[in-house]
């Protein structure tokens, strides 16, 4: 048979993996530089413990049984899973808890459209707090974020499911009508949303603050917007939350890369507050998203307010390709070809040193073209207890000095003299 991956899985090849890497350290450093610990968690959970968290996962989740008969699936986000974990493992601790995490995750589809049915999350979760200070606190991480793994430019739009939600009580409508308002908001579709508008019987405040929050969007100057369309729904102190989110955003110095979006919803159904997703020019699709799920520790018999993000490494590495931005990938520093034992001998004096040395049985001009097939700074040579560089035809250049030196920086490709 011909050896092929399944539709929406991939391998990932050394050089992309490599970046991917980078990316990953990047990422945890950000989060643990404010206090986040990495935790891990199992790909499969009961789907029992899933689906009440997160709702039906009918079509979206792999699913399989295991020998003693519980139904499973591959966990489609690694939100729910901590929650779970808080809510068991740690449910006689206090809190705060503040954890970050990188992982797969797994969604079933059923076009063959070509969405990736394996991807990366990348994330944190702060759980015990909340109120304006912690919103503000995963704002400013998400943000804080994307710097450090190079993006020049990028926003942070941040809406509310809240304001929503009191739109739908507000209307006097029957529970189907909001239900088609919330998967309207959902997929951003303006056209249906004033369609639901528009029907008999909808109460005018609640018909206009339909028509005209979704639409609005801005800095802060947005939410004073927002207030004025649906203050008459009720949502006053959810918005004057909001307001001081964003201020303490303008304090932590953030707040030119966040956007007030109203129209921004997420794909579960657990957010209950602050929803966030992250774009980055010339992506299409958002690098990243979460919000406030006070309602999922809750399902697990442990409530406690929550808010996080996750952040899909697939994209963050597309967006930093489309702004030219490069990921420093460090390179292999020396392919050491030699006796055998000599060779071991001095690759072991080199790595500690810091070198990162592969050993190869060519030498000559083969070794050289090995170095460069492996992008290689240098091409060395061990005989008689000395380690000698080769130049570009193969022959020995000058000695290496003993003890090894620092690995290199450059190397003769990039014009330094040897």
């Amino acid at each position: 048979m011909r050896p092929v991956t399944p539709r929406g899985f991939r391998d990932v090849l050394p050089a992309e993996a490599a970046e991917r890497e980078v990316l990953t350290l990047r990422l945890s450093d950000a989060f643990a530089a404010w206090g986040y610990e990495r935790i891990e968690t199992p790909v499969v959970e009961r789907l029992d413990a899933l689906e009440a968290a997160a709702g039906p996962l009918e079509g979206t989740a792999f699913r399989l049984v295991d020998l003693d008969g519980h139904l499973l699936a591959l966990r489609p986000d690694l939100t729910v899973p901590i929650a779970r974990l808080v809510s068991s493992r740690l449910a006689d601790v206090a809190g705060p808890v503040r954890f970050r995490y990188a992982g797969e995750a797994f969604r079933e589809h059923e076009s063959l459209r070509g969405q990736a049915r394996q991807f990366t999350q990348v994330g944190v979760e702060l759980v015990g707090a909340c109120g304006p200070e912690a919103d503000a606190e995963v704002i400013a991480v998400l943000a804080d974020a994307l710097r450090t793994v190079g993006f020049e430019r990028f926003t942070v739009a941040v809406g509310s499911v809240e304001v929503f939600n009191a739109v739908v009580a507000a209307a006097g409508m029957p529970e189907s009508w909001g239900a088609d308002v919330l998967a309207a908001a959902h997929e951003r579709n303006f056209v249906e949303l004033q369609r639901l508008a528009d029907l008999p019987g909808v109460a005018e405040t609640a018909a206009r603050a339909l028509r005209e929050v979704p639409r609005i969007r801005g800095g802060r100057e947005a939410i004073a917007r927002c207030s004025d369309v649906a203050s008459a729904c009720g949502c006053d102190a959810t918005l004057g939350a909001l307001d001081e989110t964003f201020a303490l955003l303008e304090a932590a110095g953030v707040h030119e890369s966040v956007m007030v979006d109203f129209s921004v919803m997420r794909s579960f159904d657990y957010y209950t507050g602050i929803v966030i997703e992250a774009y980055a020019p010339g992506l299409g699709l958002p690098i990243g998203g979460g919000g406030r799920y006070d309602g999922v520790l809750e399902a697990f018999g442990a409530p406690r307010p929550a808010a996080g993000f996750a952040l899909g490494l697939e994209r963050l590495s597309i967006g930093l390709l489309e702004q030219g931005v490069d990921v420093p990938v460090r390179r292999l520093d020396a392919v050491l070809g030699g006796p055998a034992a000599e060779a071991l001998s001095a690759a072991a004096r080199l790595r500690e040193a810091g070198w990162r040395v592969a050993i190869s049985s060519r030498a000559g001009r083969e070794l050289v073209a090995e170095a460069d097939e492996r992008g290689a700074i240098e091409a060395l040579f061990a005989r008689d207890g000395r380690v000698v560089r080769l130049d570009r035809s193969g022959e020995p250049a000058l000695p290496l000095e003993d003890p090894a030196p620092y690995p290199p920086s450059t190397s003769w490709a990039e014009g330094s003299e040897r």
